[in-house]
């Protein structure tokens, strides 16, 4: 597997399931994508996505049925205790040429790793199913390590379009970039501050 960041805007989520894995997997999609959710009960989480639901009990369903509700579907998610019929929905998934992910069962060709963002990043952690509790540690680790990275993307944003028409050489500019990247005092700076931030580095690095 490969990592890719895809576009889902317009794209059509199925996830079968009502319980708390298929509310995060609803919550994760819902951002951007129109999400179905298919269970014969649905969480009080689940209630308060923006999400369609339909009521319909799984095991009693028939593959025809099933294809019915993914037809047009971009992914289908299978979320339910019951492992066999989620290597069902793999496998009408399959056959009907749609990207799957698998909560509990035979595996799919879709993962969901964990995410953090901001307004300028979007950092995704997976360990291909083998230890969730690894990826959430080095998704809070981050937040935790980081939390001034939206203002540093911001800062470099600037400064190297500063760079641009103060330094002639890619390469030096370059290594001012990354130098500002390793410098601890602006990071220790922008958590309180980035005028004062900027500051630093119109003394350290652009000699203003």
């Amino acid at each position: 597997m490969i990592p890719l960041f895809v576009d889902l805007k317009e794209k059509r989520i199925v996830i079968f399931g009502g319980g708390e894995v298929a509310a995060r997997k609803a919550a994760y999609f819902a951002r951007e994508a129109d999400v179905q959710v298919v269970s014969r009960s649905f969480s009080k989480r689940i209630d308060g996505l923006c999400v369609n639901r339909t009521t319909l009990d799984v095991t009693c369903a028939s593959d025809t049925d099933l294809e019915g509700i993914l037809q047009g579907a971009f992914i289908g998610i299978a979320a339910l205790s019951d492992s066999e019929q989620n290597t069902r929905i793999g496998i009408i998934c399959i056959r009907n040429g749609i990207l799957f992910n698998n909560a509990d069962g035979e595996p799919g060709d879709i993962m969901i790793p964990s995410v953090t963002s901001g307004k300028n990043y979007t950092i995704a952690v997976s360990t291909e199913g083998r230890s969730p509790a690894v990826s959430r540690f080095i998704r809070e680790h981050l937040e935790v390590s980081f939390s001034n990275l939206d203002a540093m993307i911001d800062l470099q944003e600037n400064l190297r379009q500063r760079l641009k028409s103060v330094e002639p050489s890619q390469k030096r500019r370059r290594e001012i970039l990354r130098e500002v990247l390793q410098d601890p005092g602006i990071w220790q700076a922008l958590s309180r501050s980035r005028i004062e931030a900027e500051g630093i580095v119109k003394m350290r690095y652009l000699h203003e």
